[in-house]
């Protein structure tokens, strides 16, 4: 068996060629989704009343922040119901504006990509 301390200095024993250590796996980075914002836009028609329980019922909001947010929709002509990824604030768009129709409101609601 070959001494190891003859081994010249800078090169390995013999039988020595593979590195040990511990293998490790790349983790892939994952980025967060982008959020959008859905916004509900005023109209002459909509009773308040109706888009109070449209903010309650469908973005889960108090009766105070649901009045809030009715009342700056009508006094600024849009307002902003929540902030949420794609595929669920396309969900609310969908359930707003099915309520409305079912309701005979024009109530526009839609959805626009947060910077």
């Amino acid at each position: 068996m070959p001494d190891k301390r003859s081994t010249p200095p800078g090169t390995k024993p013999p039988g020595t060629d593979r590195e040990l250590g511990v293998a490790t796996k790349a983790k892939p980075k994952t980025k967060k989704p982008s959020m959008y914002r859905v916004l509900l836009l005023n109209d002459d028609y909509t009773p308040m009343e109706f888009v109070v329980l449209v903010l309650e019922h469908i973005f889960q909001k108090s009766r105070e922040e649901a009045t809030r947010i009715m009342l700056h929709v009508h006094n600024y002509g849009v307002g902003v119901c929540g902030v949420y990824p794609y595929d669920v604030a396309e969900t609310k768009v969908a359930q707003v504006m099915d309520l409305a129709q079912r309701g005979e409101h024009p109530l526009q609601c839609t959805m626009e990509r947060e910077d």
